[in-house]
């Protein structure tokens, strides 16, 4: 779409906003957006029941020369119209930190290793896993850099961001030097365990789900 320009109408809309990165770099972003937007589906998907918004941004420095690809964005849903297009790409922008906090989420805070039949369960799992990682940012200000072997030390109280990796490594010293209001775990005799003659409920059983393979072009398989 970007090769036909000619082809495009006005803008319904146009924003023009500036940004200054930590390095004091100031960057120009024009933000374009065309409302009621349709386009073409096929035989399951009527998208002509599904308008959109469309919004281009494009980012330029001071002398006019892009700093990236105009990036397009689609804003889709029946509430599309309270999200403008400057909010449409602040919001997207914060995919980045996302999809960082999920990969971290995954690797260092065991949030896809608990398994179990039970959604009530994963999602209570998934809870926890986020109230894990808000303590590990509330405790930035608290952490000490403690450097791996390979890893170059850094002075205490600089300005740079405290990853959630640093923090989890010292969390042990703040969490005992917090302390906790909990009581101490008390000892206690074996339980009695199920009453005999108790049935368990059986498991829901659901279909297997299995994932379509990837269609091979001819030449591959002429090959």
């Amino acid at each position: 779409m970007g090769a036909e320009v000619e082809t495009w109408h006005e803008p319904d809309e146009t924003t023009l906003t500036q940004q200054t990165t930590r390095k004091g770099r100031i960057l120009n972003i024009t933000i374009l957006a065309w409302h009621q937007m349709l386009m073409r589906g096929t035989k399951d998907q009527k998208m002509y029941r599904h308008p959109f918004t469309l919004v281009r941004v494009h980012v330029t420095d001071d002398i006019g020369n892009s700093v990236w690809k105009p990036m397009w964005l689609v804003v889709i849903g029946d509430r599309r119209e309270e999200i403008s297009p400057p909010v449409a790409y602040q919001s997207f922008r914060q995919r980045f930190d996302i999809e960082h906090m999920f990969r971290f989420s995954k690797q260092r805070l065991l949030m896809t290793q608990f398994q179990t039949p039970d959604v009530e369960h994963e999602e209570n799992w998934i809870r926890l896993v986020m109230l894990s990682y808000v303590q590990l940012w509330a405790a930035k200000e608290l952490a000490t850099h403690l450097p791996r072997p390979w890893e170059r030390p850094k002075e205490q109280n600089n300005d740079k961001i405290v990853t959630p990796s640093v923090v989890q490594r010292d969390f042990h010293r703040i969490i005992s030097e917090i302390g906790t209001p909990a009581r101490s775990p008390k000892t206690r005799g074996n339980s009695i365990g199920r009453v005999q003659g108790q049935a368990q409920t059986q498991r829901t059983k659901h279909p297997v789900v299995n994932k379509q393979s990837k269609s091979t072009p001819d030449k591959q398989k002429a090959a």
